[in-house]
């Protein structure tokens, strides 16, 4: 990855790879989770328990392939769980339904089963080996395949369930006389095979094989699960007008009839309300966004916005740990930050919350109904009661009663043809 941050610690979709592949594992219903890293990873230890607190941690201290890491949680693995599912945190595109369907292979009698998939373009992967019967007779790495086994299109996406009463068996016969001299984990197919037991492919789809080893791989992975995030809004009941244009995260969450037009960037923890509109190349993070709310185009919600119902929001508008009165109105050209805002109160173009001192953070309220004419700043810590007018360019440092009109601006000087006789001498100064 040519980068200082573990690999699976990279995300797609605002979630790193492992996160990924922690919620496939939870959705599958699996409760006992180990989880092996490298030695000092830390890091990745303390991404793994953020998203499964459960898990326990394993250390692989030397890289001696896959089974050799699976044998790293030995110590879980004895404890005799009725099946193991092995799964990677660099292969983020996993289903739960596909862990589900492995599961349910050893319930049906198999004591291995493999994830497989089927592709025109099988060089790189692993080959799936079956026999007459369709069982799976061995899984062969591609250095080690013969040419007619590499003619064969049914490919290993890596993820594997065994049966946990023999697992440790069949894990522990697996040796390292192969091309790359690792303890391949795809062995343990052979294995079993050999030992009288039956070993099942359960075939997903091929993007769930999609591994990452650099940074092109990672778009690729993120392409994968925006087309999946996409679809699943729209199929709520979401518009998007131009889906390819729309990025969503993992955590992205949308009612019915709303309406996201295209180049919309969308953070984590977006939440938005039914009939919603969110207008072309606006950016979304940490935002709540109520019923029928406008925002955009071109608008800013950082973390802690949130807008009730009907609340307008439009171009050049930046919000932060804001709230939004319902039918509250900020059409253009402002900045909130740390502030409330009544219902019905209407922030006009170019208004500020003047909200930081260089050390210190201050909140400022605005009432419902209030009126702030526009290019007016205020100074918070300040309070702007319900029905207040603050006239046009004014800047606000102390608080302002209830329906109160409020002029804080320097008295307007005219001088009777000053620019005449100003342009006139500076003309004859040029001239010299």
């Amino acid at each position: 990855m040519k980068s200082s941050k573990p690999k699976v610690l990279h995300e797609i979709a605002g979630r790193s790879m492992l996160a990924h592949v922690l919620a496939s594992v939870k959705e599958a219903g699996i409760g006992a989770v180990a989880v092996v890293v490298g030695p000092n990873r830390d890091d990745v230890r303390a991404e793994a328990a953020a998203h499964c607190p459960q898990a326990r941690f394993f250390t692989q201290h030397e890289r001696r392939g896959t089974a050799h890491a699976v044998l790293a949680a030995r110590e879980a693995i004895a404890e005799g769980f009725d099946d193991i599912v092995v799964v990677f945190a660099d292969t983020p595109l996993v289903r739960a339904s596909s862990l589900l369907n492995l599961r349910a292979a050893l319930t049906e009698g198999a004591s291995v089963a493999a994830l497989g998939f089927h592709t025109p373009t099988p060089f790189g992967y692993g080959r799936l080996i079956l026999d007459a019967a369709g069982g799976l007779k061995a899984i062969r790495e591609e250095k080690d395949a013969t040419e007619e086994e590499r003619a064969i299109t049914l490919c290993n996406a890596g993820f594997m369930a065994l049966d946990g009463s023999k697992a440790l068996d069949l894990l522990e016969k697996i040796d390292s006389n192969n091309a790359k001299g690792e303890f391949y984990l795809t062995d343990a197919a052979a294995h079993a095979r050999a030992a009288g037991l039956e070993a099942r492919v359960v075939v997903g789809d091929a993007s769930e094989a999609l591994g990452v080893n650099d940074r092109a791989q990672l778009a690729e992975a993120e392409a994968v699960m925006q087309q999946r995030l996409r679809r699943a809004v729209m199929a709520g009941g979401a518009t998007l007008i131009a889906p390819e244009t729309v990025f969503l995260c993992a955590d992205t969450r949308t009612g019915r009839d709303v309406v996201i037009e295209p180049h919309v960037f969308i953070g984590l923890d977006v939440e938005i309300g039914d009939g919603a509109v969110i207008h072309a190349f606006s950016h979304l993070e940490g935002a709540k966004i109520g019923p029928k709310a406008s925002v955009g185009p071109f608008a800013r919600l950082r973390p802690g916005a949130e807008l009730s119902a009907e609340v307008k929001v439009g171009n050049f508008v930046e919000i932060k740990a804001t709230r939004l009165g319902r039918s509250a109105k900020v059409s253009h050209l402002t900045y909130l930050g740390d502030a409330e805002v009544g219902a019905d109160a209407n922030i006009g173009a170019g208004t500020i919350t003047c909200n930081y001192d260089g050390f210190l953070k201050y909140r400022t309220s605005i009432g419902a109904g209030a009126f702030i004419g526009s290019n007016s700043a205020l100074v918070a810590p300040v309070v702007v009661g319900d029905g207040a007018i603050v006239g046009a360019g004014s800047v606000i440092t102390k608080d302002v009663e209830a329906d109160a009109l409020v002029l804080a601006r320097g008295a307007l000087v005219e001088k009777r043809g000053w620019a005449k006789m100003f342009r006139e001498r500076q003309k004859a100064r040029k001239r010299k």
